[in-house]
């Protein structure tokens, strides 16, 4: 029996329910997973609300990511073992005790690597690196400024192009976010709340930015596009702020700057090869200690629709996952709420 998180109509998050379930029989090429964490993404609140570009019927069990521990393994499955340490990339399902995973979905966790940050760092590193390693070429040379600090895809990104060797710039809206931007590697900080970005940005970087990691949108895409240096380039990765900016393109034109889309999702599904060995590649990172993924603030099962919640409302500084157990299932330092 699996206890799993309910979307029984599309809505807020506080329409999820939580239930028992039967398990499912465990397919040929198939393995059970007892989840440890479940990852919380800003995605899996569209899917509830009914407001993602697919759109699923109720009833169905949110979550697209989850790291655990393998229990039951089908016939036709020979790479992985009872007992094996997974992480389990489901698309939707994973806020769940137990999971049923296909063995083409699964990456071998690392011991050293807890199950929150394992059930986390796909999604957003995944982008970052897919960003700063394959849409464009981050160089030790480069100053990046990154918008957006404070959200999974941004830590990831400071994180990231520090670990390429660039000089990063954090852009985020309070001193909690930039704080934790500032331990994955960022040399300086602009708080946009307070201070003129634009302004920042001009003396920061004088000679103008190589690049601008941009999962916000709204009036900070033309600063951003205004600041690029010659051959810069304004990476978009999503429009968090709601807004999708209008730009003019006579700021493409000046100076050779780029704008480049970010598209991390579809590439990865249209291209599971490639993205294996992507995310094989941050996982060794963080194995090697270049990158350091930010431990998730655990909530139970129960309180599902309160993470997600706090995931869309920027309620918390970093990553959330689902602990089914009821507790945290690693330590480490936790994401920050606020007040």
């Amino acid at each position: 029996m699996a206890r799993v998180v309910l979307c029984t109509e599309l809505g807020p998050p506080e329409t999820l329910s939580v239930v028992d379930q039967a398990d499912r029989p465990c397919g040929a090429e198939q393995v059970r997973i007892e989840v440890g964490a479940a990852g919380i993404n800003f995605v899996d609140a569209l899917f509830v609300a009914g407001t993602y570009q697919i759109q699923v019927p109720p009833p169905f069990i949110p979550g697209s990511e989850c790291a655990g521990c393998i229990t039951e393994v089908g016939e036709a499955v020979s790479e992985w073992s009872i007992g094996d340490r997974v992480i389990a990339n489901l698309g939707l399902g994973a806020y769940s005790s137990s999971v049923l995973a296909h063995q083409s979905q699964l990456t071998a966790l690392p011991e050293t690597v807890s199950v929150g940050v394992g059930a986390t760092c796909g999604q957003p590193y995944s982008t970052a690196w897919f960003a700063l390693t394959r849409r464009s070429r981050c160089k030790p040379s480069h100053t990046v400024a990154v918008f957006g600090a404070g959200s999974g895809v941004g830590l990831a990104a400071c994180d990231v192009a520090h670990a390429l060797g660039a000089e990063v710039i954090a852009v985020a809206s309070d001193h909690e976010r930039l704080e934790c931007a500032t331990d994955r590697g960022a040399l300086h900080t602009i708080n946009s709340s307070t201070e003129d970005v634009n302004a920042r940005l001009k003396e920061l970087a004088p000679g103008g930015l190589d690049l601008v990691v941009d999962p916000v949108g709204g009036s900070l895409s033309e600063v951003g596009l205004r600041r690029l240096g010659f051959d810069g380039e304004l990476l978009v990765i999503g429009f968090a702020s709601g807004t999708i900016p209008t730009l003019p393109t006579n700021l493409v034109l000046l100076r050779n700057r780029r704008i480049t889309g970010v598209d991390w999702g579809k590439w990865a599904m249209d291209h599971p090869d490639q993205q294996r060995q992507l995310f094989d590649e941050v996982l060794e990172r963080i194995v090697d200690g270049d990158l350091n993924p930010i431990e998730p603030t655990h909530y139970r099962l129960e309180e599902a629709g309160a993470a997600l919640t706090a995931a869309t409302t920027r309620g918390v500084v970093g990553r959330l996952c689902l602990s089914p157990s009821g507790s945290p299932a690693s330590s480490g330092p936790s994401a920050q709420a606020l007040s």
